[in-house]
C-alpha cells in the first residue's frame, strides 16, 4: 500500500478530511470551494430526475449526505469506501434517513448492473490501483439514462505537467491525461460527455443512452 492509501486508512487523517484537508486541498489545486464541487455534483448528475445515486469511495461521506438530501421523493444515496476509519466517520458524521454506506472494493463493486440512476467518484480515482477498472465497474452499475460524473487529477502539457506527475507519483498519485475519462466513456458508449478542467483537476460526466 503506498503513501497516499496508507493516509487515507489513518484513524487521525479520516478525521480531518472533511473539516480540513477535502476544503484546503482542493481548493488549492482547483480555485473551487467544496460548496461548488457540490452543487455542480448535482447539476452534472441531474439529481431531480434521479431515485438511486452510488457515491464511489465516498470517504467519510461529506458528499454522500449531500446528494442524499437533493434526491426526489425516497431516493437513496449509498456511499462505499474501502477504508474502515473513513466508514466510521461517515456513520459517525454524515449519516441521514437517506444515506448508507457499506464497505467495498471500487473494482468489484458488489451490486447489480444498471442498479443506479446516477454514479460519482469525487477526488479518488487517482488513488485507486486499477482506476480504469473501478471506472468501468462504475458504468456496468449505471442504469439506462443514467450519468455518471468524477472529479480526477490533470496533467497539463508543458513543465508543470510533468512536474505534477512527477510528485504525484512520489506520493503514489496518478495524474490523468485529459483524453483518458472522455475516451473511457466513449468506448464504452456513453454520450453527452462533458469535461471541464480547474487547474489540477478535471471533472468528467456521461450519461449512459437509455
Amino acid at each position: 500500500m503506498n503513501l497516499a492509501r496508507r493516509t487515507m486508512n489513518h484513524p487521525a487523517f479520516a478525521l480531518a478530511y472533511e473539516r480540513i484537508w477535502r476544503p484546503t486541498s482542493f481548493l488549492a489545486a482547483t480555485g473551487r470551494t467544496m460548496q461548488a464541487d457540490r452543487r455542480d455534483a448535482v447539476r452534472t448528475l441531474r439529481l431531480s430526475g434521479a431515485r438511486t445515486v452510488l457515491d464511489v469511495a465516498c470517504g467519510p461521506g461529506n458528499f454522500t449526505h449531500y446528494l442524499s438530501r437533493r434526491l426526489p421523493g425516497d431516493g437513496y444515496a449509498v456511499g462505499i469506501d474501502f477504508s474502515v476509519p473513513m466508514l466510521r466517520r461517515a456513520r459517525a458524521d454524515n449519516r441521514g434517513p437517506r444515506a448508507g454506506y457499506v464497505r467495498g472494493d471500487a473494482r468489484r463493486l458488489p451490486f447489480p448492473d444498471g442498479g443506479f440512476d446516477a454514479v460519482c467518484c469525487f477526488g479518488a480515482l487517482y488513488l485507486i490501483p486499477d482506476p480504469m477498472l473501478a471506472a468501468a465497474k462504475m458504468i456496468r452499475v449505471l442504469a439506462p439514462g443514467g450519468r455518471i460524473a468524477i472529479s480526477t487529477s490533470h496533467r497539463s502539457d508543458g513543465p508543470l505537467g510533468r512536474v505534477s506527475t512527477a510528485v504525484g507519483g512520489a506520493g503514489g498519485l496518478r495524474v490523468f491525461d485529459a483524453g483518458t475519462f472522455p475516451e473511457l466513456f466513449a468506448e464504452a458508449g456513453l454520450v453527452e460527455i462533458e469535461q471541464q478542467v480547474h487547474g489540477l483537476m478535471q471533472y468528467v460526466s456521461a450519461t449512459r443512452p437509455g
